[in-house]
Order: structure tokens, then sequence, then C-alpha cells
């Protein structure tokens, strides 16, 4: 595009009275800042901002994902692209391909650059922390980087305070965010910084930086979550909140020390997001009708099983949120609490003050509770207290890893629970998986295109939906436990009454296209 095609008085006229149509109101006396307050306070993403950009001043909009290190433009320093945020992605002798952030800077930039460099200035626009990413690959290009220094305290204090490094790490939590992230991975490789997001269960990278940023962007996170930054030898966790424009995240900090430097994972709980309600898990009618009649039992024990990241603290959660009233006492024993939820009791796992799921289970039960819900039930011990609690009238709710619904049965016993004690206070085991749904701008006669899909950000799918198996010990299925039968044998009695396996339910979402066969596969592959 020819910048002579531009006429920036008139585009930036027009953007005034675009923005002032989108949000009436406004104070347009400073367009660049008020622009930006609309994505500080959550109204406007950047990338959203910058697509009005585009369509208003007819300005190209680059593909992120298309773009690599660029070259270094000979006739300007680093210094220089520094200062003005602007870097040249392209050129030739009569043009100069110029990645700049904004309108209002383009214009100045256009007007000046053309002059000092004899060639005509084609603006595209791209978002400020990927182009300052950009910029610092640029100057790194070439040089070789070895493993990262160890820096003094202060030295990394100053590091994470710098105003880059601080929209950088903003500019991870709010990619993460409009992914629809639960985590993010932040690993330090041989040559750069990779950051991966978690999204429907499946990392996805969303940007890389130069290995020598890897020290201010570990201390940036770390001060977020109150850890000490000049520690890098040993494991640390922490908490912390952080508000993004309308949206606040729960974070849970991990670092622990690797071969390069240290891998850090953030966990996100997006507080204002949460909803948990056993209708929108993804069960069966079959299935709901059958656990909502469960959960009404005043005592027993129900396990809701699976491996890691299938989804069981989200269901025991949603089975609170539908027994929580001021009738009822429910206190829960987590490692950690996730969710905080008025109306409930919660006690934190500590370790270092001898506050264990055994302990802690103790006590609550001297509470007078009506519901306990124990985090996972892990050694005999708890398991002991968890049935004592739920054979003298309370209802227990936990977790167990197992691969399917009987097998709960078998790690009960396999920790030395009686069999006579298992039969009498289990009452119900749900088994789950989560499975990817199918994007449904991307569903095209049972296959997954997900291609450019925005919504999907190219995946073929958008969200999950849990696959499920519920295990109810009837009389048969009792006296089978006693006398010690088999988990083959406890499945047959359990599908004989009705039961449908995990791999069952799946195919039936499948076959209603909520999602694919390999997807499937790949969630029950060790089932």
């Amino acid at each position: 595009m020819s910048s002579n095609t531009i006429d920036y008085a008139a585009a930036l006229v027009r953007l005034d009275e675009e923005m002032l149509r989108r949000f009436p109101g406004i104070d347009r006396s400073g367009p660049a800042a008020s622009d930006r307050q609309l994505i500080e306070e959550g109204k406007l993403s950047e990338g959203q901002l910058l697509q009005i950009y585009s369509d208003v001043c007819g300005v190209e909009l680059i593909d992120e994902d298309e773009i690599g290190t660029p070259e270094v433009f000979p006739e300007a320093s680093m210094a220089f692209l520094n200062a003005k945020c602007c870097l040249p992605l392209d050129w030739d002798e009569n043009t100069v391909k110029l990645l700049v952030v904004d309108p209002y800077s383009a214009e100045e930039l256009d007007f000046n650059l053309s002059r000092t460099w004899k060639r005509e200035i084609v603006p595209v626009f791209c978002r400020r922390p990927f182009l300052e990413r950009l910029l610092s690959k640029v100057q790194s290009h070439g040089e070789e980087e070895g493993p990262v220094e160890a820096e003094d305290e202060n030295t990394l204090r100053s590091m994470a305070g710098e105003a880059r490094i601080v929209r950088l790490v903003n500019d991870i939590f709010t990619q993460a965010i409009e992914l629809g992230a639960s985590d993010i991975h932040v690993e330090p490789g041989e040559e750069n910084v990779a950051v991966r997001c978690r999204v429907d269960g499946v990392l996805t990278e969303i940007l890389t930086a130069p290995l020598k940023e890897f020290p201010a962007i570990a201390s940036r996170i770390k001060l977020l979550g109150g850890l000490n930054i000049a520690e890098s030898r040993l494991p640390q966790d922490g908490r912390t909140n952080v508000k993004l424009g309308r949206t606040e995240l729960d974070m849970r900090i991990s670092t622990i020390p690797i071969l390069t430097g240290e891998s850090i994972v953030l966990r996100l709980l997006d507080q204002g997001a949460l909803s948990f309600d056993l209708k929108t898990l993804g069960m069966s009618s079959e299935h709901l009708a059958q656990f909502e009649k469960l959960i009404q039992i005043p005592h027993g024990i129900i396990l809701v099983v699976g491996p890691t990241g299938s989804g069981k603290t989200t269901t025991l959660y949603s089975v609170i949120n539908q027994l929580n009233d001021s009738k009822k006492k429910i206190i829960t024993i987590e490692d950690p609490v996730e969710y905080k939820t008025p109306g409930l009791c919660q006690v934190q796992v500590n370790h270092k003050i001898g506050v264990t799921f055994a302990a802690g289970l103790r006590s609550i039960v001297r509470q007078d509770p009506d519901v306990i819900l124990v985090g996972e039930i892990r050694d005999r011990e708890t398991a002991d207290i968890a049935i004592n609690a739920a054979l003298t009238g309370h209802l227990v709710l936990s977790t167990l890893h197992t691969n399917d619904a009987v097998g709960a049965v078998t790690r009960l016993l396999d920790m030395g629970v009686e069999n006579f004690l298992v039969s009498s206070a289990l009452f119900g085991v749900l088994s789950q998986r989560l499975v990817r749904k199918i994007c449904p701008e991307c569903h095209s006669k049972g296959t997954v295109n997900g291609a450019k899909c925005r919504r999907c950000n190219g995946t073929g799918f958008k969200g999950r939906c849990g696959i499920f198996e519920l295990l109810i010990l009837n009389d048969e299925i009792r006296t089978a436990v006693t006398r010690d039968a088999s988990s083959a044998e406890l499945e047959q009695i359990a599908v004989k009454h009705g039961m449908i396996t995990l791999k069952q339910d799946g195919e039936a979402k499948v076959r209603a296209g909520i999602t694919t066969a390999e997807e499937l596969g790949r969630s029950t592959a060790e089932v």
C-alpha cells in the first residue's frame, strides 16, 4: 500500500468519530491515552483496537503467527527503533514496510523517515508487546547467548519493573485470558524462552522471547506471587490476584529449577467466570438424573475419579453448589483451596504445621458437619476417617486417581480398607474425562476444519465437556465387594444393571457431533 493513499488527518478524524460512536461520552482530547484507557478497563483488547485502526485508516494489520525475526535494517540504529517503537519488517530500494503500534505514531514516522531513508514508508499495525519482543530479537540476532547469568536481587527488581517487561507479562496474561487458558508455562530453553498456554487440555505456544529476557520475566512473575526473586535453586509456590481490565484472575504460581533455568507454571482461576452447575458439565440426562438422586442421600461416600486434569474439582464444586444452603453445614479440606465459596467452611492443608488431610478431617468430624468435601483420599488413615464419617451420618465427597469407576473400589482395598467397610460406606463412584468440543464454526459434515477460525484459534475445537461413567453400588455389587470380587466381575455386574461406560458415553457424544472419535481416543486411551 502506498503511503500517498493514506490521508492521516482524514483517517484520524474518522477514527475519532468511530470511537465516539462505539463509546459515547469518552474524552477524545488525548486520543492515544483514551484508547489505552479502553484497553486497561477491559472494554477492548489490544487486538480489537488494532482491528478498528486497520478498518478505519486502511492500514494493514499483520498476522503475528506468520512473522519471523526480521533482518537488521542497516540505516537505523537499534536505539532509535527502540525509542520510536517501530521496526522495518521488509524493504527494497523504493519502500520500507514499517511495523508501528498506532496511527498517531505512524503519521510522524511516515513524515520523518520517508525523508531520512529516502524511501516510501508503508505502515503496518501490530501490538506493542509483540513489536517490543521483535525488537529484542533483532537486537540479539547474531549474538551468542549462553546460560542465563545470575543477577543480584536489586538488579532483578529493577529489570522486573521495566515498563516493557511489565507490558510483556501483562500481554502473556491477556493472551491467556483471550484463549481461555487454564495454565501458562514459561520455560527457558537453550536459545530462547517459550511461553505456552494450556487451552482445552492441550498446550499451545503463544510466544517466544530472547533467553536474556528470562531473568526479568521470571522476576516479574515472582514479585506478583510474593516469591523470593533471588532464589532459583529451590522450588517455590505462591498465589496472587491480578486484575486485567474487567477480568480478575486468581493465580497459583509454581517454580522448579531445571537445567536451563527455572520452569514457571501459573494456574489461572478466573473468579469472574466461575459457574458450578451440574447441568453444564456435559452429563447425559440419564447420568444427571441418577447422579442428582445419589447426592441427595444424607450419608455415605461419593467419589469422583479420573486422572489429573479430568475436571474432578469442578464436578465436586458443582455438587457442593447444589447442596449449599443455610440448612446444611458444609466443610471442605483441600490442597490447595482453589475456589473461595460463600457459605462453606474451607480448610487449607498445611503440612508444615501438621494440617494434613487426615488430621484436618479428624477435626472436621467434630464440627458437626452435614457434608464434608475431602480434596483427595491419599492414604489409609484419611480413608478410614472418611469411611467412619460416612457411616456415622455424614455425606462425604472426595476424589481418587483411578482409570475407571470400579477401580476406586480396588484402590480403597489396596490402601488396606476392609471389604465390608467399603461395601457399607461407598454409595457411588463417578469416573470422568474431559474431551474437546468441536468448534461450531468449523463443524462441517462431522469433520473438524479449524484453518483460520478466530473463535477456536485454528484448532477446530472450542471448550470441553465431560464424558462419564457412574457406578452406583446396589446389593449385588456390595455382596461382590465383600467377597473380594475382581474389577472385571464388578464391571460386568454394573453393566448388567445398566451402567454406561466411559467409552459408551463418549461414543454417544461423537454420534451427536459434540466431539470427534480421535479426540475420544486421546482422552480414553488408557481405559
